[in-house]
């Protein structure tokens, strides 16, 4: 690719991508370019007939070969956006998805509904801290704490709080989901693992190969993880706090009834992602 023009080499990833299956070929490609020549989108197409360099075509072609061999182009660049916010990455975190906003917005529905302002927040299974880091930034009187078993993942949460300017609301605790953490909660979210053992062998291999396989299985329906952080953080919840939890599809049913049984109540409907899947289920603990 000697010689080449940065919009010529879009124009080559875009192709290769789309030969190898990348439904996602075009942005992928300008996203890479970008990253390779430390351009934004913008700047990738205002310099369109810039000429690349020898070390720029370099670091693209390892790039392209990368993403051809099914890594995702979030891991390759080390950040994902969430919520309007960058998220660094490290092997022990899954990558943010559109999805898990849901939780995010069902947070915040009921925290500004409610007279006294959430104060406490606890993300169990914070991995990168998206949404704990999402509430915060939304919320300036909220303190929270992320959880997580992994010290891989509350590294890479801290250093994603410190990079938002969030590090003075937020501490992190090595724990499974609550098992560390006292009472007076008032919002309490998680986006479990919840694939089924069995389904696991079958997810897309940008999942399937580079999301760390214990933030994905559910065990052997999925429900696993409901069962052990939905007991726990029913004790934690202040009169009156939410607990809201990411599900996967056709688990939002199963799921309130886990809280019904945990003393939580769940008159509100889960809230649908953008395909019109039940993610976010919310339960509360009666007020005083």
């Amino acid at each position: 690719m000697s010689g080449v023009t940065i919009d010529e080499v879009r124009r080559i990833l875009a192709a290769r991508f789309k030969s190898a299956g990348i439904d996602s070929a075009e942005i992928d490609a300008r996203l890479l370019v970008g990253a390779a020549l430390r351009l934004d989108l913008t700047g990738v197409v205002t310099s369109a007939r810039r000429t690349l360099s020898k070390r720029e075509v370099a670091e693209l072609a390892a790039f392209a070969e990368r993403r051809i061999k099914g890594e995702p182009v979030a891991r390759i660049l080390g950040e994902k956006e969430f919520w309007g916010l960058p998220f660094k990455l490290s092997a022990a975190t899954l990558v943010p998805r559109p999805d898990t906003e849901t939780v995010v917005e069902r947070a915040l529905e009921i925290a500004r509904a409610s007279r006294e302002r959430a104060r406490r927040i606890a993300d169990l299974g914070t991995g990168t801290g998206a949404i704990l880091l999402a509430l915060l930034h939304e919320l300036p009187d909220a303190f929270g704490v992320g959880t997580d078993i992994s010290l891989e993942a509350l590294l890479t949460a801290r250093a994603n709080a410190a990079d938002l300017g969030l590090a003075a609301r937020s501490t992190f605790v090595a724990c499974n989901y609550a098992a560390a953490l006292s009472g007076g909660l008032d919002l309490i979210v998680s986006n479990p693992p919840y694939i089924r053992s069995a389904d696991i062998s079958g997810l897309a291999t940008e999942v399937r190969d580079h999301d760390p396989l214990l933030a994905l299985d559910g065990g052997a329906d999925g429900l696993d993880a409901y069962r052990a952080l939905i007991s726990q953080a029913a004790d934690l919840l202040s009169p009156g706090g939410a607990l809201i939890v990411e599900a996967g599809q056709g688990q939002s049913g199963l799921i309130e009834t886990l809280m019904t049984a945990a003393g939580l109540t769940t008159h509100e409907a889960a809230k649908t992602d953008l395909a019109g899947i039940p993610r976010a289920v919310s339960g509360r603990k009666a007020p005083r």
